[in-house]
């Protein structure tokens, strides 16, 4: 790149205007692509209400008739911007027909319905999302770090392991981590995987719509980071076929009645709960899932439900400390690293604060 170039990059508007520029952030037709827009605004902007809704072309992503294309975005949820920076934002929004009606790919407003149920709200639910992802060559569409046509040696050294022959694509990872506390986004920490080239970052705790909101942000950046790279990031739950691990996005959930003495047995009964519920959730868990968990690489069989403490070949894990406090949180291993954080957070919320065994034996 130019110097001339960078140095219009990083122009600093707020020195001769008070115009900002807000990127709007959507969900495409796949459910995964993320897709985004820039418009100029008059000055700096502190929550989504001050922000004018917009539209796109609906018909381009995969999300509207070409004789009825517009689809219209609302702000829901504004970040610093990383790129940009200055007084510009990133503004993750939703999508509707132009009646006001929510478009089938938009996930947010049936959760949003869900969090703001008196009986959730009441519990303020907290998670902590673990998103794994897998980093990819360019050209090849092969791990990064991994020879063209070929394999590393197994896996072992390679988690949250340190080395030129351990650990590809840290400064896409170490990027990535700086970028999001920059714009607001509560992650947690980040760290290797057990398959080389591929990493992990925790967004969270989060309560509610919020947690969605966030892990959607640190996608779109983490998306834009590895595009400046000249790499690949993908959510594939299992890239790589054979002895390699799988990519997941372990959900870890707490009620406020789960956090305060003797949330323990809240616990196990919400676990019961999820038990029941069990094909209901695979089916809303990613795509591809069925070829992550098979019960070998830390996974649980999709078929069959388990819980246990410490346990990482369990559908749901309880930590050791939750366990000893006798209370805390518990974690959904089940969701893939695809898998829609409006989808699972509501998801989980409804079975567990919702769903009412009782009624629904009555009705089958």
């Amino acid at each position: 790149m130019s110097t001339v170039l960078q140095d219009l990059l990083n122009l600093k508007l707020e020195e001769v205007t008070t115009s900002i520029i807000a990127e709007y952030i959507w969900i495409g037709g796949s459910g995964l692509d993320i897709r985004s827009k820039a418009r100029t605004l008059p000055g700096p902007v502190k929550t989504p209400q001050e922000l004018p809704k917009w539209n796109y072309d609906g018909s381009s992503t995969g999300q509207a008739p070409g004789e009825d294309s517009e689809v219209i975005l609302y702000p829901q949820a504004i970040f610093r911007d990383p790129f940009r920076r200055g007084n510009n934002i990133l503004v993750i929004c939703d999508c509707y027909t132009p009646q006001g009606v929510p478009i089938p790919t938009n996930k947010r407003a049936a959760a949003a319905e869900i969090f703001d149920k008196p009986e959730v709200v009441k519990e303020v639910p907290w998670y902590g999302i673990e998103q794994e992802y897998t980093l990819l060559q360019k050209e090849v569409k092969w791990p990064l770090g991994w020879p063209v046509n070929g394999y590393p040696g197994p896996q072992g050294p390679y988690y949250c392991g340190t080395g030129a022959d351990k650990a590809w694509g840290r400064d896409i990872v170490n990027a990535h981590y700086k970028a999001c506390l920059y714009a607001g986004i509560q992650i947690s920490g980040i760290n290797g995987e057990v398959m080389p080239g591929q990493w992990e970052y925790q967004v969270g705790p989060a309560v509610g719509i919020s947690a969605g909101d966030q892990l959607w942000a640190s996608r779109y950046i983490l998306e834009r980071i590895t595009e400046i790279a000249g790499v690949v990031l993908t959510l594939d739950p299992k890239p790589i076929e054979g002895d390699w691990n799988g990519a997941g996005c372990h959900t870890n959930y707490s009620t406020k009645s789960m956090r305060e003495d003797g949330g323990f047995e809240i616990i196990k009964k919400a676990i019961e709960k999820l038990g029941l519920r069990h094909k209901e959730h695979i089916a809303a868990y990613g795509e591809g899932n069925e070829r992550r968990l098979t019960g070998r690489h830390e996974t649980a069989s999709i078929n069959q439900f388990s819980w246990g403490v410490a346990n990482r070949g369990a559908s749901v894990r309880v930590g050791r400390d939750t366990e000893k406090e006798g209370k805390g949180y518990f974690e959904d291993r089940r969701p893939a690293s695809n898998m829609d954080p409006y989808v699972v957070t509501a998801l989980i919320a409804q079975t567990t604060l919702l769903f009412k065994p009782e009624e629904a034996a009555v009705k089958a």
